[in-house]
Order: C-alpha cells, then sequence, then structure tokens
C-alpha cells in the first residue's frame, strides 16, 4: 500500500507498540476523535494511545487506502481484547506539513 510516511510510520509504530514514534507522526497541534472522545495535543495523543494499548492490547492491520493528498482513510482490520474482535474500522487521515494534523476513527 503507498500511503503517505506520516500514515505509514503511524500504523508501523502502531505495529511495534512505539509511543514515541506513533506521536511523532502527529502535528504539535494535532486531535484524534476516537470512541467520542477527543484528544487534542501530543501529550493527550500519547496518553490514549497507550491507555488503549494496555486495555485492549489491539493489533492493527491496514487492508486498503483511499483518497490522497492531504485526506487519506484507511480501512483497518483492529483485533485485540474488547467485545466484536476483530472490528473492521476506518482511519480518517487530515495531512498537512507531512503531519498528521487530525485522525478520526470509526
Amino acid at each position: 500500500m503507498d500511503m503517505p510516511e506520516s500514515v505509514k510510520a503511524y500504523f508501523d509504530a502502531e505495529r511495534r507498540n512505539d509511543p514515541e514514534a506513533l506521536v511523532a507522526a502527529f502535528a504539535a497541534g494535532a486531535v484524534v476523535r476516537d470512541e467520542g472522545a477527543v484528544h487534542e495535543g501530543l501529550p493527550a495523543i500519547r496518553r490514549w494511545w497507550v491507555a488503549a494499548k494496555e486495555k485492549t492490547h489491539h493489533v492493527t492491520a491496514p487492508i486498503e487506502m483511499s483518497g490522497g493528498g492531504d485526506k487519506v482513510s484507511v480501512c483497518a482490520l483492529v483485533s485485540g481484547d474488547f467485545p466484536n474482535s476483530p472490528a473492521t474500522l476506518d482511519f480518517a487521515f487530515t495531512i498537512a506539513q507531512g503531519k498528521i494534523v487530525a485522525l478520526e476513527i470509526g
């Protein structure tokens, strides 16, 4: 899959369980929307991701990508310790200057 570098970095860090590399893919004022909550800024994004990993021990595997330019959507199979696992989720990324500025998971 030919993903933008920041999106590829997100999924690579996710696979390696590397919170520092994951956060490095985001711009300083980035926003993540997941499960009805909003996480703004790098410290909040790191806390959200670490808490989710500790709670669900999830693994994310990209299946397909659509869009391009500053708007990219990745369909991914997410499996872990949560009801109805595995689930297919959409990761909608907004990118600016090579960094993720927004991510909505649903």
